[in-house]
């Protein structure tokens, strides 16, 4: 059973990248792991950028605890795609992302994933509510 085709428009934020020659496997597409790299760095940078994330300094830090990844088309070096972000759930101290790679300009997704990220204190590692800054910008993401 293939899952429902993920469109461009589901999603509320997104993320141009290059794939990179070391992307490749040697079947000639980007190999299934380096998707999660992708989804990271979206994630990521949209934390840093939109919700002023400190990841070097910052009291404040998120572990993947959770993630996978649908495969619909395969994508390749030299490519440059988009990842497509959204929030599905925003709870107090976890965020659970939808994700989605797309070729450049094309509307359906290459392939579909969710990653869930829960914030912790940087010295005890212990779970902590989300931060202001970084709640805000995660609720503009919001599915409806």
């Amino acid at each position: 059973m293939q899952p429902a085709q993920h469109q461009r428009a589901d999603y509320a934020w997104f993320q141009t990248l290059g794939t990179r020659w070391h992307d490749n496997d040697i079947y000639g597409h980007v190999n299934n792991v380096v998707y999660y790299s992708y989804f990271d760095s979206a994630v990521n940078t949209y934390l840093i950028e939109q919700g002023r994330l400190d990841i070097h300094e910052g009291e404040t830090i998120a572990f993947v605890v959770s993630s996978s990844c649908d495969y619909f088309n395969s994508i390749a070096f030299p490519e440059h795609i988009e990842v497509g972000l959204r929030v599905a759930r925003l709870g107090n101290s976890s965020v659970h992302y939808e994700l989605a790679i797309f070729k450049a300009g094309e509307l359906n997704a290459c392939a579909a994933g969710h990653f869930v990220h829960v914030f912790v204190d940087r010295v005890d590692q212990r779970p902590i509510p989300i931060p202001m800054a970084q709640r805000e910008a995660l609720a503009r993401l919001l599915r409806n």
